[in-house]
């Protein structure tokens, strides 16, 4: 890598350590809440049959090819000879990440701009929406790729499985402890029993600090698949360009009328992805605007017989 790629490798080398401490951190904090969690309510002997309950179901739980977590969500397989030129790109980007297998693109129905990635290293899969082909162009398409991409090479579907796991045992504590505190309320008014005010503080908010954790977390990992998409693009001046596209046409209109320059107005603790404008600052910060080439440049030509997919029935 050269030029821009030089410039974004060199940041990403100084962000990845600080990125790694703060995800560490982050994890070890939402443990550290289920345990204390677990010690209320069962003692210490009890909090380890959990800890290692929790480990066997993470083990054993059935794991959903990419293609069925697919077909979940609605979307329809698009073949190499459909979209050959942007297959052809990711091919390139893959090895540059080390994957040992290239994901397959699926389709979403819908206007909006999105995108994500689910699987493992070894079974990848990206999904866009209709939006993205007909908005983003080939370079911007592509930077929003190789971002999914940093998430399947660093394993981060698989981090944030494991926060979501951990919040959800952090959960069922909350539930649990109150109700057995509801159950022992008579006996404690008439004297019979005691119920530690303190414990049943923590159990209450548990599951709202474990929350803010795990956005916390996603925020970290978002930042460093921002930084890792740049260098394996090497381009991040594309990424920010598909970011400020995907920002603007996600607020409603009258927000863009009323407030042509304001945030959406949600605070960032509550929030599971990074603000886009610090995201396009840092991606701006790395590298020069790089000249796209004539060929990426324009948005894309799409097959008309490329599968859209159907709506999707809710099944509740």
């Amino acid at each position: 890598m050269t030029g821009d790629a030089e410039v974004i490798a060199g940041q990403r080398r100084r962000h990845k350590m600080r990125n790694l401490v703060q995800s560490t951190v982050l994890l070890v904090g939402m443990a550290g809440i289920l345990a204390i969690c677990a010690w209320s309510l069962v003692g210490p002997e009890g909090a380890m049959w959990v800890l290692a309950g929790g480990i066997v179901g993470m083990v054993l739980s059935p794991r959903l090819s990419s293609a069925t977590v697919m077909r979940f969500f609605g979307a329809r397989h698009v073949g190499f000879h459909d979209l050959a030129a942007v297959y052809r790109r990711l091919d390139r980007i893959c090895r540059r990440a080390g994957l040992p297998q290239r994901p397959e693109l699926y389709l979403l129905r819908g206007r909006h701009l999105n995108a994500f990635a689910v699987g493992s290293r070894d079974d990848p899969a990206i999904a866009i929406t209709y939006g993205m082909l007909r908005v983003l162009t080939l370079r911007e398409l592509l930077a929003v790729l190789a971002h999914e991409v940093s998430h399947i090479a660093n394993n981060d579907i698989w981090v944030m499985q494991l926060a979501d796991t951990i919040s959800r045992f952090t959960r069922i504590m909350s539930i649990v402890g109150i109700a057995m505190a509801v159950v022992s309320l008579p006996l404690a008014l008439i004297g019979e029993a005691t119920i530690p005010l303190p414990a049943v503080v923590l159990l209450i908010f548990a599951p709202t600090l474990s929350g803010l954790l795990q956005f916390a977390l996603s925020r970290t990992r978002e930042y460093d698949a921002d930084l890792y998409g740049a260098a394996l693009l090497g381009d991040a001046h594309s990424l920010a360009s598909a970011l400020r596209k995907i920002d603007q046409l996600a607020r409603p209109v009258w927000r863009q009328v009323l407030l042509p320059g304001g945030g959406d107005g949600e605070p960032s603790l509550l929030r599971s992805h990074p603000p886009t404008s610090e995201r396009i600052r840092r991606l701006e910060r790395l590298a020069p605007i790089r000249a796209a080439a004539s060929d990426e440049s324009q948005t894309l030509i799409i097959p008309a017989h490329v599968p859209l997919p159907g709506r999707r029935r809710f099944w509740w």
